[in-house]
Parts: C-alpha cells; sequence; structure tokens
C-alpha cells in the first residue's frame, strides 16, 4: 500500500504541487477547507473552521488513513492513538516540539517525529544581530534626538570585538554564531554534553563553569527541557556583565522572567532581545510590558515568507528517506526531550 501523507496545517498550493511532483510514490491529501485559516502565510496554527458533522467526518476518515503527517493533528491531537491507528512518523513544522509532544502523549517512539530544526535558523539570526545592534549602536537615543528635533555630536559602540556566549549550539545557535562572527564578534558555544564545537565557534565551554562577565552578549538558543527551565536565574544573570545584552531565542521559561525585568530596571543589563514569554500569550498589564531597555516578539521573529517553501524542502528530503529506509533528518527524541 502506498503510503498515505496528510497535510495538517496551510500550505500554498504550488508548494503541495511541489510535493507532489518531487516525490510521487506517496498519495497526498490536502485539504485545505477543513484546515484551520492562516493569518498569514507561515501560519500552522491559524484560526479553526466551523465545520460540519460531514466535514469532521471526512477529516476523521483522512486521519485514519494517515501514515504520515505534515504537522500535527488541529482536531484532536491528543487522540492520536484511536484517531490515526496507521500513524508512523509526524513532520513537525517547529524545532522545539518537546512541549507540545509531551502534551498530546507522544512519550515513546511509537509514532517517530522529526522537527523543523534548521529551517528558521537563519531568520532568527536576523532577528538576533537586529535586536543587538538596536542597543549597541544607540538606535533608541538617535529616534529621540530626531523627536526632539536635536543634533548631537556623540559616539556609539560596536559589535566588533565583543564575545559572545551562545547557550545551545545547535542549528539556530550555530547560526547566531556564524552571523555575529561575520560582525568580527568572538563566540564561545555550550552544549548538553562534552561535545568540543569547531567553527564558528571559538571555545566549548561549559555553563556551569564559565564566567558569565566575561561575555557582553549572552544568547539562549537551547530547547526547553527539564534542564533548562530557569537556567538563567536570578543568580547567573546578577554574574552577567555590567551592561551586557541578553537573547533569548529559546523558550521563555528557560529565563528567570522577574529577575531579568529587575536586572533591566536597575540597568545592570544593558538590554534584551527576546522573541519568547512566559507566558504566551503575554497578557495585558504584565510587567514584562513595560521593562525598559527591551525588544519584545510575539513569538514571530521565525515567521518569514520563506518558511514554507524551506519545510516542504526538508520534508521531501525526509520522505526520500522514509522511503528508502533511511534515517531521517532532525529526529525528535521523548526521552531526551528534543
Amino acid at each position: 500500500m502506498r503510503p498515505q501523507v496528510l497535510i495538517c496545517s496551510y500550505l500554498q498550493e504550488e508548494l503541495v504541487r511541489k510535493l507532489i511532483d518531487d516525490v510521487p510514490e506517496v498519495d497526498v491529501v490536502y485539504r485545505p477547507d477543513l484546515l484551520p485559516v492562516p493569518q498569514f502565510g507561515a501560519d500552522h496554527w491559524g484560526t479553526p473552521r466551523d465545520l460540519s458533522d460531514r466535514q469532521i467526518a471526512e477529516w476523521q476518515a483522512h486521519l485514519g488513513d494517515a501514515t504520515v503527517m505534515f504537522d500535527f493533528d488541529w482536531w484532536q491531537p491528543r487522540a492520536w492513538q484511536e484517531n490515526s491507528p496507521n500513524l508512523a512518523w509526524i513532520q513537525a513544522t517547529q524545532a522545539g516540539v518537546g512541549a507540545r509532544a509531551e502534551a498530546m502523549g507522544h512519550s515513546s517512539n511509537r509514532v517517530r517525529i522529526t522537527t523543523a530544526a534548521g529551517v528558521h535558523a537563519k531568520p532568527l539570526a536576523e532577528f538576533a544581530l537586529a535586536g543587538l545592534l538596536y542597543f549597541v549602536r544607540e538606535l533608541p537615543r538617535l529616534g529621540s534626538q530626531k523627536e526632539s528635533q536635536r543634533w548631537e555630536n556623540g559616539a556609539s559602540n560596536t559589535l566588533h570585538g565583543q564575545r559572545a556566549l551562545i547557550v545551545g549550539a545547535g542549528s539556530i545557535g550555530s547560526e547566531v554564531a556564524r552571523t555575529l562572527s561575520f560582525m568580527g564578534v568572538s563566540c564561545d558555544g555550550t552544549t548538553r554534553g562534552s561535545r568540543a564545537l569547531e567553527q564558528p565557534f571559538e571555545h566549548s565551554v561549559s555553563l556551569r563553569d564559565c564566567d558569565l562577565g566575561a561575555y557582553h552578549i549572552v544568547v539562549l538558543a537551547c530547547p526547553l527541557t527539564a534542564e533548562t527551565t530557569g537556567l538563567l536565574n536570578k543568580q547567573r544573570i546578577s554574574a552577567m556583565r555590567e551592561g551586557a545584552l541578553l537573547v533569548n531565542l529559546a523558550r521563555g521559561p528557560v529565563i528567570d522572567q522577574e529577575a531579568l525585568i529587575d536586572s533591566l530596571k536597575t540597568g545592570h543589563l544593558g538590554g534584551a532581545v527576546l522573541d519568547v514569554a512566559e507566558p504566551e500569550p503575554l497578557p495585558a498589564g504584565h510587567s514584562l510590558w513595560d521593562a525598559p531597555n527591551l525588544v519584545l516578539s510575539p513569538h514571530t521573529a521565525a515567521n518569514v515568507d520563506a518558511e514554507n517553501a524551506r519545510l516542504v524542502e526538508l520534508f521531501t528530503k525526509n520522505l526520500r528517506r522514509y522511503l528508502t529506509g533511511e534515517k531521517l533528518l532532525n529526529s525528535y527524541d521523548p526521552f531526551l526531550g528534543y
């Protein structure tokens, strides 16, 4: 029987046709009329439709036939064992799927899950660089001078010659290091094990043992696990260099958020660039909204027009590997949480 591939979140029609043309050995089912309505091109959540009983039955039938899914089921994601008895593999559209997979009961390798690691690396590295330059080149001061029509001499800092610690040297952390290295920043990296890092990293270090005060920049790009929850706690934030900049591309719970806010208010940290928060969505009135020297993205820094094309490119590669029995790219380990 030919593998049945069910696309569970929005894709542009031309990308679906490309997938079908590139991997003709599988049957692809794409029913956008049954999927949540996207708010933008790379929206893999969307707004659920008000489906009729007949439409729900159609979707349920597709779930029952599926052996491979592009993204998790949007309808009853926790009921995958009952709804999708033939399911063998899910290609996720996120890089960090640990919390989502655990919440859906994927606690073993009964269904393989592959992540989108690498797809979002360049957009997130660009976001990190933009945020860092915003503070280093003192764009807020320039904006204030323009607003008040003041033409004043002055000097700003430069990224060139600074030191950065990248916590998490996976695809995102490595791309951040490559980008910052191009700007003349010396980058050290941390890994979970004892893996030695090569270029673009200069040294492999342990977060537990390293001198955080030696770095002008700290970038968090690690997965959220039990081990990394609260990783950057009050003690470690206090140990950071006076005026240092912090970037969080990981998940909100990796940071002690209240300690971060206090450090921004006192001026101990020179600024923070966050693509994530705790909780999400961040409610109105939350103290993070009023924190000074903060660039805050609503977990959208990776959302770019080219995202779906890169996801389909990765999915196509993995489909070919799946058909030939090769090891899949970006396999998720439910026991490690990433």
